[in-house]
């Protein structure tokens, strides 16, 4: 008879701690190939359009194509970079490739539209638009479209004052500011000096309370811990919190709110506190991610557990990194919401793709009977770019009802 570790079946050998079973990993090879081929028949689709309908000659033609195809690789180059030890290598690899995935984005949008409005003229129109003028107009909305999102992205954050009437708060905490910002993203493109400003913006408001809405990251503590270090000078009486966002889950959703509790911060996985001024008090509660519970089991995102103790009759506000949590806070008693995650969309068109996912892009809403702020993100993800919805730092003012 074989020994045990011989004679073990296939199946489990693959079910063995450290391995991805069998059927997991072609699943995931078969999304990742549908992918990968889909952009690149996109990126062709732009090819033909920009390239071969209008008629370029050589060597304009040739040049065309090999930026299609070192932009395609840009962009798996650009995941790959954040791999690897910081260089000029990886920042190199990481600004040329999100800069393309911004650009083949807007490409893509103007190319479709440029289609869509030839197809009507031709049912319309006095004669067929040109393959040349269509290329042409194309280009000529992208490229200052690019150097306008950029801009945008890279400016300080737009501070938005919002003022909430809040039934049952107290005369001494009428009139308080709560300063919200939110999916900051620091990693390869955006670093310490980014985030210094913020913090200036910040405490140059003179909040009563800061809220760090999640997303806080993109990387891991012992590459970004120096990068986030001016979090620990952000200044408010009655205090600094903070909640996680789906991004540090990426990338050790515990380490980080170990890290953020070491620069000072009341980091609330479903926990709160209650602050007091004035002889007025408010419940400020907070939750982790919902992604949180599907990569760290002890990180579930839990607002009845945030909110259990909690005294009756006193106001509650609730940080929590997805509008959609709402829903789970329905009947908590929930007085306002403070969430982000949605980036207001970012960059133009895709804000329609994130109402699939949320039910609300930015500002004050009502989600199953709970007000909730929607911040637009005080940094960005991915190209370093935002067309429409600009950076935001939030200052919401509290006032009895």
């Amino acid at each position: 008879m074989s020994s045990p570790s011989n004679g073990a079946s296939a199946q489990q050998r693959d079910l063995r701690p450290g391995r991805v079973p069998v059927g997991l990993l072609l699943r995931g090879l078969l999304v990742l190939t549908t992918m990968v081929g889909l952009v690149a028949a996109l990126h062709f689709y732009l090819g033909v359009r920009l390239i071969s309908d209008p008629g370029l000659e050589q060597p304009w033609a040739g040049l065309g194509w090999a930026v299609l195809c070192l932009g395609f690789a840009s962009i798996p180059a650009a995941m790959a970079s954040t791999r690897m030890r910081p260089s000029w290598m990886e920042q190199v690899l990481h600004w040329g490739g999100m800069l393309w995935m911004g650009a083949f984005g807007l490409l893509l949008t103007a190319t479709v539209a440029a289609d869509v409005v030839g197809w009507v003229w031709r049912l319309v129109g006095p004669a067929p638009l040109l393959a040349r003028d269509k290329a042409l107009a194309v280009v000529g909305l992208v490229v200052p479209a690019m150097l306008f999102a950029f801009r945008t992205a890279r400016a300080p954050a737009r501070v938005e004052r919002v003022t909430v009437p809040v039934k049952g708060l107290g005369a001494g905490m009428s009139g308080m500011k709560v300063v919200q910002i939110s999916d900051i993203h620091i990693g390869p493109t955006l670093d310490r000096r980014f985030m210094r400003r913020v913090v200036e913006q910040v405490n140059a408001l003179a909040p009563d309370l800061v809220a760090v809405t999640g997303d806080l990251v993109d990387g891991g503590v012992s590459r970004l811990r120096d990068e986030v270090a001016p979090l620990a000078e952000l200044r408010a009486p009655l205090g600094v919190y903070y909640v996680t966002g789906n991004h540090e889950y990426y990338h050790g959703g515990a380490a980080w709110s170990a890290e953020v509790a070491r620069l000072g911060l009341t980091v609330l996985l479903n926990a709160h506190r209650v602050v007091e001024r004035g002889g007025a008090r408010l419940t400020v509660a907070g939750v982790t991610d919902l992604e949180g519970g599907r990569m760290e089991p002890s990180h579930a995102c839990r607002p009845d557990v945030a909110l259990a103790g909690a005294p009756e009759g006193v106001p509650r506000l609730l940080l929590a990194h997805q509008p959609r949590v709402a829903v789970l806070a329905k009947a908590l008693g929930v007085d306002l919401q403070l969430s982000g995650h949605t980036h207001g969309g970012q960059m133009f068109p895709f804000m329609a793709f994130v109402k699939l996912q949320q039910p609300v892009i930015q500002g004050l809403a009502t989600i199953a009977g709970v007000r909730v702020y929607t911040n637009r993100g005080t940094g960005y993800w991915g190209p370093p770019l935002r067309l429409g919805p600009a950076p935001e730092i939030t200052e919401l003012t509290l006032v009895s009802a």
